[in-house]
């Protein structure tokens, strides 16, 4: 007789358990999360005054004496559940900042807001997508005798799209090094912005808090050069932040004079390296800048929500642009799922990573992003709401929210992480039914209540 494969064994296995239907529940909570924590401890909620207790709860009472709950991983390739659930919160956070609520005032839907590309500078001819690929340039050919020119028509799944014309002159340092100083180049970006602000309004360049904020939300993006470019929403309010109202000369064509202006202008230079040299550090030439509608409530602004929150949830490997754990080891590099240009890009942290000059950049720890050392999203302190402040408002819809005259006494361990095969199984067809459910419940309201 056949055997049936592990997996299904497994399924069978957890499906006869006595406490399936426990199981089944907290895997349900999760959202049929792919790698959930697993926890084991107690949770008493008492009377802050008198001691009595209200409600008290224990892992010795559930399956395998443990609590799952999300791993909270927001790139979808590693789970996809828990990243919608990110998404979702990326999506209402910049949407805030953008329309209000979520204690942002409406009234931020007046003030001046751009959507704003800036983009890595070029470290060497790539294939790319359109009519013809490199035309001009297609007879000649560079000192290492590759073709500097390609007339291919490539698709925007060919596989050659983003990849050098010739690999020994790409400058695989700099753009290693660009993406460890990208967070820093933004900085120096928005401080130059508000400074050339205030010399337009007439104000002394120091004095622009009295007057202004700039605020701002900002995701980064992986090219298909495996080079990181930044979608930013900009939005510019009274001194106080989101509660006053922008100052009269705070208009959306001086934003973006002063945003185009600065791109071109700010500059990080490397630390000084005997075999690298000294590199200045500038955004690329391709910058974008656009008003976001004054009035629109609607499709306009919600479309640059979700497409923020689209790109937060994607990781590098998805784009072919690195991959989604660090790598330790050489052996790891070499091993790695990766073309050879991202592999190339891997080569160049690891190998700057041992140059002592380099030492505060990390590049080894980050050669699995190619050395950007940034947070996919950051925000500036007044855009909008917090990803805590959402989370907490999803524990107190749900009936998880401490109330203020009690006091909680937590105690919790870590006591592994992960599914068995068989629960795998189980938590992908969960997520799958969660996952129409939801569809089905988007259209019926479309659909003004109607399925």
């Amino acid at each position: 007789m056949r055997q049936l494969p592990e997996t299904d064994r497994d399924a069978i296995r957890i499906a006869q358990d006595p406490h399936f239907s426990r199981w089944l529940e907290q895997i349900t909570a999760t959202g049929g999360c792919s790698h959930p924590v697993h926890l084991s401890g107690s949770t008493t909620t008492l009377d802050g005054t008198t001691g009595e207790i209200f409600h008290q709860y224990d892992t010795r009472n559930e399956p395998g004496e443990r609590l799952l709950v999300r791993c909270r991983n927001r790139r979808a390739t590693v789970c996809a559940p828990c990243s919608r659930l990110h998404a979702g919160d990326t999506f209402h956070l910049v949407r805030a900042g953008l329309l209000g609520g979520k204690n942002v005032p409406t009234t931020v839907r007046n003030r001046p807001r751009l959507f704003v590309t800036l983009t890595a500078p070029s470290f060497g001819l790539v294939h790319r997508t359109g009519e013809r690929c490199r035309p001009r340039r297609a007879r000649g050919t560079c000192e290492h005798g590759n073709p500097l020119g390609c007339g291919t028509e490539h698709t925007a799944n060919d596989p050659l799209v983003g990849q050098p014309l010739c690999p020994d002159c790409y400058d695989y340092t700099g753009h290693v090094l660009w993406h460890a100083h990208a967070s820093k180049l933004w900085d120096r970006f928005v401080i130059d912005v508000r400074r050339r602000l205030a010399s337009s309004a007439g104000l002394v360049q120091s004095h622009f808090a009295r007057h202004a904020r700039l605020s701002f939300a900002r995701v980064a993006e992986y090219q298909k050069r495996a080079a990181v470019h930044v979608h930013a929403v900009v939005r510019l309010d009274g001194p106080n932040g989101p509660d006053d109202e922008s100052p009269a000369w705070g208009t959306a064509e001086l934003i973006i004079d002063a945003v185009r202006a600065s791109a071109r202008r700010v500059l990080v230079r490397t630390p000084y390296s005997p075999a690298v040299g000294e590199l200045d550090l500038r955004w690329g030439a391709q910058i974008d800048a656009r008003p976001l509608r004054t009035n629109g409530d609607g499709p306009d602004d919600d479309a640059v929500a979700a497409y923020v929150a689209k790109y937060v949830t994607k990781s590098a490997s998805e784009t072919g642009a690195g991959t989604d754990y660090p790598l330790t080891t050489w052996t790891d590099i070499e091993s790695a799922p990766v073309s050879e240009h991202v592999r190339a890009l891997v080569r160049a942290c690891w190998r700057l990573g041992g140059l002592p000059e380099y030492a505060p950049l990390n590049l080894r720890t980050w050669a699995h992003t190619l050395g950007y050392r940034g947070h996919i999203l950051t925000k500036s302190r007044a855009y909008s709401t917090t990803y805590a402040a959402l989370r907490a408002e999803r524990a107190h819809h749900m009936g998880h929210a401490d109330n203020p005259d009690t006091v909680t006494e937590r105690h919790w361990r870590y006591v592994g992480s992960g599914h068995t095969p068989g629960a795998s199984l189980i938590a992908v067809g969960i997520a799958e039914d969660l996952a129409t459910a939801r569809e089905i419940a988007r259209e019926e309201i479309s659909h003004g209540g109607r399925p």
